[in-house]
């Protein structure tokens, strides 16, 4: 079994459009979630979200490409340079034979959807563009990656609403530690924020008007945020041959299904996922510093997810650090895990850990140390990133310093 680091990340969210401006936005407890610009946003009962602001795609790409390339696809690109340029690898040979890239994303080109039903059922339009299938089919941004990268192993997406990015992520891990690839570029994206997308959350009934309080006694749901994070898994050896800067490494993960409920959480699938990882990395769970939960602000997952930690951790759950960084970015839902991550990234490099803002009520049913809106200076070595989705799917990464 091979060892698996990071050496390049890249993102693009609502708190910034690169991984140091983001985390600088972390650090200093920023909220990005503001009041969304779309069409039709006045027909919305939902009017808030963690928007991309000042990203102009027609600067970056040409015609030919915007016709290809949905919002979530633009998003995925720019962090995968980003990521990429980092890392400083060139993918040719039996390098290039070998790396895939692998992503996560719940919903591909929703505005691709949403332009287009608009096109034939409002405008009365007959025909919608040749490339509308490619363009908004989950597998785009993936696929474009490839080709840009020259990236010719396995490569594929994953759909597993708000736990996309882990299991991707998870699937990259496991093809590098297993020997099958010597490289993966992995993480997710989604970009929601459209007319179309934000009506369909609005119908659940778990989304915030005002703002994403995690953890705190007044939250009263979740925010839908859009974006990208993408990173560069490769093999410890690889990595140190060639001299790379490394993030961190990635130790292990697990995944579970509740097997229950569509939308309810499970406190016993969670805390399968979180066990298991640890039990995959072989880390003891007193050795955990940082927890970066899914921590949505609805009212059942973060009980839920308190209640689940506190059963894996025991005494070592009142000593333990659990911020949820959707306070100030959204929800990313598919993509929100490989954001997320970059808060793992910062507290086990920099020894900075990412509060939870918006938080004013403690709750006895989340009675942990949530790092209320400020963050903090603490030194840790090991760190767990959770993510569970509706569906019952749940997939943790757990990550060491190195």
């Amino acid at each position: 079994m091979k060892r698996v680091v990071i050496t390049g990340a890249g993102t693009i969210n609502a708190l910034g459009h690169d991984v140091a401006s983001t985390l600088s936005a972390m650090a200093e407890g920023t909220c990005g979630i503001g009041a969304l610009d779309l069409r039709d946003v006045e027909r919305l009962s939902i009017q808030i979200g963690g928007q991309v602001r000042g990203f102009e795609a027609e600067g970056r790409y040409n015609r030919q490409q915007m016709s290809l390339y949905d919002r979530f696809t633009q998003f995925t690109l720019a962090a995968a340079k980003e990521a990429i340029d980092q890392s400083g690898l060139i993918f040719s040979g039996e390098l290039a034979a070998k790396s895939g890239v692998v992503l996560g994303t719940a919903g591909g080109g929703v505005s691709t959807w949403d332009d287009n039903y608009r096109s034939v059922y409002e405008d009365g339009k007959n025909r919608v563009h040749p490339f509308v299938v490619p363009k908004l089919m989950n597998n785009a941004a993936a696929s474009h990656v490839s080709m840009e990268y020259n990236l010719k192993g396995p490569s594929f997406t994953v759909s597993t609403a708000c736990a996309s990015s882990n299991h991707a992520m998870a699937q990259a891990f496991s093809m590098v530690r297993s020997g099958m690839a010597p490289a993966m570029v992995t993480g997710g994206s989604e970009s929601m924020l459209c007319f179309g997308g934000v009506k369909a959350w609005e119908g659940l009934r778990v989304m915030s008007r005002d703002a994403c309080r995690p953890f705190s006694a007044n939250r009263n749901g979740m925010v839908q945020g859009e974006g990208a994070g993408v990173f560069v898994f490769e093999e410890y050896a690889h990595a140190k041959a060639r001299g790379a800067d490394i993030l961190c490494e990635v130790s292990g993960f697990a995944m579970s299904s509740d097997a229950s409920d569509i939308v309810m959480p499970s406190k016993s699938g969670a805390a399968r996922a979180m066990a298991g990882a640890l039990s995959d990395a072989r880390i003891n769970r007193e050795d955990v510093g940082y927890i970066n939960a899914h921590g949505t602000g609805t009212a059942a997952n973060d009980k839920t997810e308190c209640a689940a930690v506190a059963d894996v951790f025991g005494p070592h759950a009142d000593r333990l650090m659990i911020s949820s960084t959707k306070s100030m970015h959204g929800h990313l839902i598919g993509g929100t895990g490989a954001v997320e991550l970059l808060a793992c990234i910062m507290a086990l490099r920099e020894g900075v850990i990412a509060p939870t803002i918006g938080y004013e009520e403690p709750d006895p049913e989340c009675a942990l140390d949530v790092v209320p809106n400020e963050a903090r200076q603490a030194k840790v070595t090991v760190a767990i990133s959770n993510a569970f989705a509706f569906g019952g799917m749940n997939a943790v990464l757990a990550l060491r310093a190195i």
